[in-house]
C-alpha cells in the first residue's frame, strides 16, 4: 500500500516540475470558463492556449503538453476541435482530460460526443458526482450543470470507467480520485464552501489537472491539482468569507502555494478499491 509520505512527495515534486516547465495547456473550454481557465492556469505556474477551432486542433494539439476538453456550451465548431484534438492527443501520446459537463439523458447532443469522445481514451476524466454517475451507467438527476449527488457516495459506481482512462476525479465536499496507477482511491478534503458558488472553478480545475498530467502521472497530476486548489480555497477562505473578496484570495493563494504549504496544509486518505 503506498505510504501518505510517499504519496505527498511526489505531489511536491509535481508541483515543482510545474513550476520548471511550465506547460503549453491547449484548452476547448466553455465561454462561461474561458477567462477564469486562463487565469488559474497562469497563476498556478502553466501556460494556457484556448486553441478550440477545428482549422487549428490538429496542429496545436500536436506542440501541446497537455490537452482538456469541456463540454460546458458546445458549438459546432468546438465540437469538431474536440474530436481532432483528442484524436490527435491519443495518436501523439499527449495527456488529455475529459470533462463530461452537463452529461445525461437531458443535453443529448453533447453526451453523444461525449461517448465518442470516450474512444480516444483520455488520461483523466473529472467530473461532479452527477456526471461521473450518469457516465458510469447510473440514472442520477442534475440541476443543470450542476450535481444533485454526493462524490462520496458516487466513487464505487466511477470504477468501471477506469476501462476508458488511467484516473477517474470526482469532485465535491470532499474529491475522489481512482487510480488503476496506484489501486486505490485517494480521497482529498479540504476547500471551502464558497468554491461552487464561484463560475468555473470546476472547468479550471479540469485543465490544471491537465496541466500537472503534462508533468507528472494521470493519478499524481489529479492528486497534485485537486490539493493545489483545496489548500487555496481553505487559505483564501481563513482569510475572508466575502465571496468576491475570496475569489480573488482564492487566485492570489493559487499562485503563492509552495513546498511549505503544501506539507502543511495537504488533507488527503489513501482508500484501497
Amino acid at each position: 500500500m503506498l505510504e501518505k509520505s510517499t504519496l505527498l512527495e511526489q505531489v511536491i515534486q509535481a508541483w515543482q516540475q510545474l513550476q520548471a516547465q511550465q506547460p503549453l495547456v491547449q484548452c476547448i473550454t466553455n465561454s462561461v470558463a474561458t477567462n477564469y481557465t486562463a487565469n488559474i492556469l497562469l497563476a498556478a505556474g502553466a501556460s494556457p492556449a484556448m486553441i478550440d477551432n477545428p482549422y487549428e486542433a490538429e496542429s496545436f494539439t500536436h506542440i501541446a503538453a497537455a490537452l482538456s476538453i469541456n463540454l460546458g456550451t458546445p458549438t459546432n465548431e468546438q465540437m469538431q476541435a474536440m474530436q481532432i484534438s483528442a484524436k490527435t492527443a491519443q495518436l501523439t501520446d499527449t495527456p488529455w482530460v475529459l470533462d463530461p459537463v452537463g452529461y445525461g439523458t437531458i443535453l443529448k447532443w453533447r453526451s453523444n460526443m461525449v461517448d465518442d469522445l470516450l474512444q480516444y481514451h483520455p488520461t483523466i476524466i473529472r467530473g461532479n458526482a452527477s456526471e461521473i454517475s450518469t457516465l458510469a451507467g447510473h440514472q442520477a438527476k442534475s440541476k443543470g450543470v450542476d450535481s444533485t449527488l454526493k462524490s462520496a457516495d458516487v466513487y464505487h459506481q466511477a470504477k468501471v470507467l477506469l476501462k476508458h482512462a488511467n484516473c477517474i476525479a470526482i469532485s465535491g465536499e470532499s474529491d475522489f480520485i481512482l487510480s488503476q496507477e496506484f489501486n486505490a482511491v485517494i480521497q482529498v478534503n479540504g476547500g471551502s464552501y464558497l468554491q461552487p458558488k464561484i463560475t468555473a472553478t470546476g472547468c479550471a480545475l479540469g485543465a490544471l489537472i491537465a496541466g500537472y498530467a503534462a508533468v507528472a502521472t494521470p493519478t499524481l497530476a489529479a492528486i497534485a491539482a485537486h490539493l493545489h486548489f483545496a489548500i487555496a480555497a481553505k487559505l483564501a477562505f481563513k482569510k475572508t468569507q466575502k465571496l468576491g473578496e475570496f475569489n480573488i484570495a482564492f487566485i492570489d493563494h493559487i499562485h503563492q502555494l509552495d513546498e511549505n504549504l503544501i506539507q502543511q496544509y495537504a488533507d488527503f486518505e489513501i482508500i484501497k478499491i
